[in-house]
């Protein structure tokens, strides 16, 4: 116990840094990923055909190839050296909004036909249908996979080890590496553990805010 009391300081700051980059991806990403939706389903073809290839892209390789890329890959070949966070935010959110995309699309193409003709009669302009008829009934029906995207994300944050940031998987393996203690891998699932709990809950009370738009 006096172990854990010691590492529990250092182990709370690099969760500080997963969280971090967690929220920050999720506040980006979401909105991006409507936006690629809405582009995916436009009836311009070009349009369709760039978002469609980006997707395919983003979703069909390896996130931590992405997150290489854009902190080793960009120096090299434009110039661009990006710092360990930027970099790391910079492929969460490339790679995560082209999933978020997909889920809205479906959620998307999921209404009927007989919302945006109705909205028509009622004189709604586009604009004005997808966002006060169709988004919201979409929310509703996307919450579950948006939720296992959520927690794979959470997850996933602790990609950015090969950055040489400092957070929490990389403080877990330096102790265990330092002390050849497993006890800070307990500490960091248990962490993960309440994190992913309070998740889930934030998002049953989110599905259960928006039952209203049920059909």
């Amino acid at each position: 116990m006096d172990y854990i009391v010691r590492i529990l300081p250092n182990m709370i700051s690099g969760l500080g840094v997963s969280a971090e980059i967690f929220l920050v991806t999720i506040v980006l990403s979401l909105p991006i990923g409507i936006l690629l939706s809405l582009v995916r389903l436009s009836r311009i073809s070009l349009c369709r055909q760039i978002a469609g290839a980006y997707i395919y892209l983003m979703r069909g390789t390896p996130l931590m190839l992405q997150i290489m890329f854009i902190y080793y890959g960009l120096p090299l070949i434009i110039g661009i050296h990006l710092d360990d966070f930027p970099a790391a935010v910079i492929a969460f959110v490339a790679n995560y909004a082209a999933y978020f995309a997909e889920i809205f699309r479906g959620g998307i193409q999921s209404i009927g036909k007989g919302q945006y003709e109705g909205a028509k009669v009622l004189g709604f302009t586009y604009k004005q249908t997808m966002w006060h008829i169709i988004l919201p009934q979409v929310v509703k029906r996307v919450i579950p996979p948006l939720g296992n995207e959520t927690i794979t994300l959470l997850k996933d944050t602790s990609l950015v080890y090969i950055l040489a940031m400092n957070d929490l998987m990389r403080v877990t393996r330096a102790f265990v590496q330092r002390d050849f203690d497993t006890t800070p891998f307990l500490v960091a699932g248990v962490f993960y553990l309440i994190c992913t709990a309070v998740l889930t809950k934030i998002l049953a009370y989110i599905e259960k805010r928006y039952a209203v738009y049920e059909e």
